[in-house]
């Protein structure tokens, strides 16, 4: 009895463990306002042809061709968008013309033109339309959107040579098909 008396008591005596406070920061976090996060990029594009307003717009960053034909008031009363495709995404400086025929629709398109006169801008191009360029396959492209999104964004096209998987001479390959 003396022993299971003196088991009780040490049991009774173990600390019982306890809630911890909750964490003190160190730098208090201060909340997130409209006016502290950065600006949303946009794209400029111009929609012409047989669009009900016709003009230049200022479109977010990743909108669509669709978004830029509603933009301008849609396609006049009878104008089709056949030619255009209306998922692809916006290139800055583009020019899309609604109801021209598939071959004129695409002179202002960067994805419809001839890919030997296509000349992308490194800050604004999707890792679909970086595809494009000679010797640029998925795994570059996206080495070429990490290295743009690290370090804001490309100020000269020889910075292209500070991307891992490019060459001097696939540097040469690339150089006149793309500006910033």
């Amino acid at each position: 009895m003396a022993t299971s008396v003196a088991v009780f008591v040490v049991w009774r005596s173990q600390p019982s463990p306890q809630p911890l406070p909750p964490p003190t920061s160190l730098h208090p976090i201060a909340p997130v306002t409209p006016s502290s996060t950065s600006a949303v990029t946009k794209v400029t594009v111009h929609v012409a042809g047989k669009i009900r307003k016709p003009g230049v717009y200022l479109l977010p960053v990743g909108a669509r061709v669709t978004d830029a034909v509603a933009a301008a008031g849609g396609a006049s009363r009878g104008a089709s968008t056949g030619p255009l495709n209306l998922a692809r995404r916006l290139i800055d400086g583009e020019q899309i013309v609604v109801g021209a025929p598939a071959g004129q629709a695409a002179l202002g398109s960067p994805m419809g033109a001839d890919p030997a006169s296509v000349v992308l801008d490194l800050n604004s191009a999707t890792t679909d339309q970086l595809e494009q360029l000679p010797g640029v396959g998925e795994v570059l492209a996206a080495r070429i959107a990490e290295f743009r999104t690290s370090r804001g964004g490309f100020t000269t096209v020889d910075q292209l040579r500070d991307v891992s998987g490019i060459g001097p001479r696939k540097f040469e390959e690339i150089k006149p098909k793309v500006r910033v």
